[in-house]
């Protein structure tokens, strides 16, 4: 089982790699400054699929997206 340090660093990580370092800091930004029902907010803007799906569409995305 990963600790908690570990799976912070980890989807830093995923964020960085997607959003770029920017867009990740503003993202996490976002969710410290406003009250955030991570959940609920799931429930509405992610797509019904599972973690394997999602990656696959996220590196997909990943691959897709023009540089800068």
């Amino acid at each position: 089982m990963r600790t908690d340090t570990e799976i912070r660093q980890e989807g830093m990580k995923a964020l960085i790699q997607i959003l770029g370092m920017v867009d990740a800091e503003r993202f996490v930004a976002t969710l410290s400054r406003e009250r955030f029902d991570y959940t609920e907010w799931r429930k509405t803007h992610l797509p019904e699929m599972d973690v394997e799906a999602l990656s696959k569409l996220a590196a997909r995305y990943a691959q897709d997206k023009p540089g800068p």
